[in-house]
């Protein structure tokens, strides 16, 4: 990643879209040449001068204090995610050469026997192990099963992991099939989620060359990646178009594991009583019917 480029367009993108009236400063003149606020706007709202900011907004983040950081979110009106986002870039525009040489030679996080022991042990929920680039790690059968789309479609290759965002974007009427009226809403989550990652780990080769990947095959990826939006993915409802139990709307939490850095446990739930908790029933016993039909054990609704 281009930290300074990365820096730059997150910037401008931010600056672009609050305008005057909801920064609650007057529009002075009727012909801006700038959508939103013009760099010495930000400026006066952060308490920097426009020299600095103009600096800042270039990419140059190295030396910019906490208290520099603060007072631009505030005056971008950054959310959570935006305002870590930001954070994040200046983490590694301060990192010391040899901080920077450690993170290129970091192995990606890998799922630990006890972490699938512990997915195995989950039998009544869909429960998954992510990385930050969206590479499905592990599952447990009903994981395995809720994922089943994923699974059967051509962007993935056995042995290795199913990638949520591939599959969106490069099998978009399975996509859409899976998703339903918000597949869109999906996709740009997952754009984001991935952008958001690149400001954490900048040196992670894996998701720059899936990034390159979706760029190069996919326009609506490459759209909504200049958008530079960020997006944390804790907690929330999705709905699911299962092909072989029907529609599924389940509760999502998101646990990240402190032992595997990166790595962020996810499970489904549904309403006792619902429609969608009679659903999981359903889908354990189609889960359990397909391994029976396979003449395999549970081990290969895992992978």
């Amino acid at each position: 990643m281009d930290l300074k480029a990365e820096t730059s367009e997150f910037l401008s993108t931010r600056r672009a879209r609050i305008t005057p009236d909801r920064a609650g400063l007057p529009a002075y003149g009727g012909n801006r040449r700038v959508p939103g606020l013009r760099r010495e706007e930000v400026a006066m709202l952060a308490g920097v001068s426009v020299d600095y900011y103009t600096r800042l907004e270039r990419g140059n983040l190295g030396g910019a204090s906490d208290e520099v950081l603060e007072a631009l979110a505030a005056a971008l009106q950054l959310d959570e995610a935006e305002r870590g986002h930001l954070f994040d870039l200046a983490r590694t525009a301060n990192a010391s050469g040899a901080a920077r040489s450690r993170a290129r030679k970091t192995p990606a996080a890998v799922l630990r026997p006890a972490t699938q022991r512990i997915l195995d042990a989950m039998g009544g929920v869909p429960a998954i192990v992510r990385n930050g680039r969206l590479d499905v790690l592990g599952t447990n059968t009903l994981g395995r099963a809720l994922y089943a789309p994923m699974y059967d479609s051509p962007t993935y290759v056995p042995g290795t992991p199913v990638n949520t965002a591939r599959f969106h974007f490069l099998d978009p009427v399975a996509a859409g099939a899976y998703w339903g009226d918000k597949a869109a809403r999906v996709a740009h989550d997952a754009v984001a989620i991935l952008r958001a990652e690149a400001g954490k780990n900048p040196y992670d080769t894996g998701l720059t060359a899936l990034v390159g990947e979706l760029s190069t095959r996919s326009e609506d990826f490459r759209q909504m990646w200049a958008s530079h939006d960020v997006r944390y993915h804790r907690s929330g409802t999705k709905v699911f178009h299962h092909p072989a139990v029907g529609m599924l709307e389940l509760d999502y939490e998101a646990l990240v594991l402190p032992a595997d850095p990166g790595l962020q446990l996810n499970v489904y739930t549904a309403a006792a009583g619902s429609p969608s908790d009679d659903g999981l029933r359903l889908l354990a016993s189609w889960a359990a019917t397909a391994s029976e039909d396979a003449g395999v054990g549970d081990e290969s609704l895992r992978r």
